[in-house]
């Protein structure tokens, strides 16, 4: 530096390392959620409580479904998995960020099948569990899409299958889905009451006396149609985290899985009776049944194996 030569600010400026560049005032969590859609519906219901613990930090949630966040007031930013452009210098680069990744589904209690989902991640983020319930926000147009779903006759929905579908060669998983006979039973007990609309994937099975929507929809306007129903009878899918969300009760077929892990006090839950297994599960490791190509596993003989007619007189 030549004597009496002063360096203008933003001469100072440009000579600064960009590695010793001070961070940004403002403070981050980022909440990274993979997973299905009724797992990110689940994790809706720590928001409060993650915003409550970190008051001084802003929420920004990186998750694999925005619409189980979107309109949330709490929530700053919302971006899609594999869609955040610039994301680590926005928010990691440089910046006082908490990061949380963390899968609940490798804790101890979710494998024992002991804890809820939303136990566990308090767990994983060191919160206090509370029986938090999940919590959808809908603007005002998506409040109208209730109207999709008006017919002459009350409205009464089953959920016959859900979950993952990806082999398109399989139309019934047996862990989730609802065996069609029981499924047929069902709709007609409730034919000439209710108007019965099947939520079913396109390669899903045929039922009588039902509207059936196998069709493409946005979640949203799938989520609406549990606002007019007047009885829903779910398995373990995203309807039923949604009905949860909404506060609407709904009745639960559970197979494969448990409502001790991922269901709701407030519905009624009905759990398939305990199979007498043989070695069906040779390929399973931490968790006992898989949810595709998974037909060697299944431990009824018969379909009157799932459920005692005492426990459908509860549907």
């Amino acid at each position: 530096m030549e004597q009496g030569y002063t360096y203008t600010p933003k001469e100072i400026h440009n000579t600064i390392p960009i590695s010793n560049a001070s961070p940004l005032s403002e403070k981050y969590i980022v909440w990274h959620i993979q997973g299905g859609l009724g797992k990110n519906i689940a994790a809706t219901s720590l928001i409060s409580s993650v915003k409550e613990k970190y008051s001084d930090r802003k929420l920004i949630m990186i998750v694999s479904y925005p619409e189980a966040f979107l309109n949330n007031p709490l929530i700053d930013r919302v971006y899609q998995l594999g869609q955040a452009p610039y994301f680590f210098q926005d928010y990691i680069e440089n910046k006082d960020t908490i990061i949380f990744r963390h899968e609940p589904y490798h804790q101890t209690g979710h494998i024992n099948m002991t804890k809820h989902l939303i136990e566990n991640w308090c767990d994983l983020l060191n919160l206090e569990y509370k029986n938090q319930q999940p919590k959808i926000f809908l603007n005002f147009v998506q409040q109208q899409l209730i109207g999709l779903w008006t017919r002459e006759k009350p409205i009464m929905v089953i959920q016959t299958c859900g979950g993952p579908g990806d082999d398109k060669s399989l139309s019934y998983s047996w862990t989730r889905d609802i065996p069609q006979s029981i499924a047929q039973t069902i709709v007609n007990k409730y034919k000439n009451e209710y108007h019965i609309i099947q939520i079913t994937r396109p390669n899903g099975y045929e039922l009588a006396n039902v509207e059936r929507c196998d069709q493409k929809m946005s979640n949203i306007e799938l989520f609406a149609i549990i606002g007019v129903a007047k009885k829903l009878v779910l398995i373990d899918s995203c309807l039923q985290h949604a009905a949860a969300a909404f506060n609407i009760k709904a009745t639960v077929l559970w197979i494969g899985t448990n409502p001790t892990v991922f269901g709701y006090s407030l519905h009624n839950n009905i759990k398939a009776q305990i199979p007498n297994r043989a070695n069906q599960l040779i390929g399973s490791y931490l968790f006992d049944y898989q949810f595709e190509n998974n037909t060697h596993e299944c431990p009824y003989i018969d379909v009157k194996d799932f459920f005692t007619p005492q426990q459908l007189d509860k549907v």
